[in-house]
């Protein structure tokens, strides 16, 4: 069943279209990729599919339209995203990071916060997202005592922790070595397998094309290909775009082997 879809995605910047006319489909349960050259659109099409930018076309999640709500709203419908930069708050534990994004404010919580700021708060989801990345032991950590890899996990628990029913995720295995994008890999396999549905941008292509279930390539802004994993190494289009040659794309430098 279709989780998300998009018809003729569409963002303008003056006369430049940074997307144009995107298509893509979003299976539930599924582990689907974003790949391109640097420049391509990848970023931008998170932004108009979380409401950070705005853009036209059609935006159906979840079996409603989101084409114009705002980026909260449809954050509380259970779409979320990761960020390029983690923008963890490094005077907090690991756990507190998490809790963070687990509390559901409102006006009468901001009041209650007010009077009995040491309140007992429902940790279930936070215990759960730790347990499900294997961070339980780097709880009481604190983000600059992690690892890159650790800190990426930290960025994509937080995101987990709001119970998403699909993630979005912005180069996840950015800075990471080729044993910390492995890692990553397994755990975001693991997450699918909770039942959490996964969109995966990145550049790292021995990642996207051993975890994902199905690719999209995009360049300057269109989908150029898609399909399962085998069909998009062998397709040469994709190769040109990564290569500007016929080539392996796990020979790209920024898909180390």
């Amino acid at each position: 069943m279709a989780l998300l879809d998009t018809t003729a995605l569409r963002v303008t910047y003056g006369g430049l279209r940074a997307l144009d006319d995107i298509d893509v489909t979003v299976e539930q349960g599924q582990l689907v990729g974003l790949i391109g050259p640097n420049g391509a659109g990848k970023t931008t099409f998170i932004d108009a599919l979380t409401g950070f930018t705005p853009a036209t076309g059609g935006i159906r999640f979840a079996d409603q339209d989101i084409t114009s709500l705002p980026a909260h709203r449809r954050a509380r419908l259970g779409l979320a995203r990761t960020w390029q930069s983690l923008e963890l708050f490094d005077d907090l534990t690991v756990v507190e990071n998490l809790q963070v994004a687990a509390d559901r404010q409102s006006a009468g919580g901001f009041l209650l916060d007010l009077i009995r700021p040491r309140r007992a708060r429902d940790t279930s989801a936070v215990e759960r997202a730790l347990a499900t990345l294997g961070l339980e032991e780097l709880r009481t950590r604190m983000p600059g005592e992690l690892s890159q890899g650790h800190r990426k996990l930290v960025g994509v628990a937080r995101a987990l922790t709001a119970e998403p029913q699909l993630i979005c995720m912005d180069e996840p295995a950015a800075g990471l070595d080729p044993v910390e994008s492995l890692a990553l890999g397994a755990e975001l396999r693991k997450m699918v397998d909770t039942g959490v549905t996964i969109f995966l941008v990145d550049h790292d292509m021995s990642l996207v094309l051993t975890v994902c279930d199905y690719l999209y390539v995009m360049e300057f802004g269109q989908i150029i290909a898609q399909g399962t994993p085998a069909q998009i190494r062998a397709n040469e289009r994709v190769i040109a775009a990564y290569l500007g040659e016929q080539g392996d794309p796990n020979d790209h430098p920024e898909a180390p082997a």
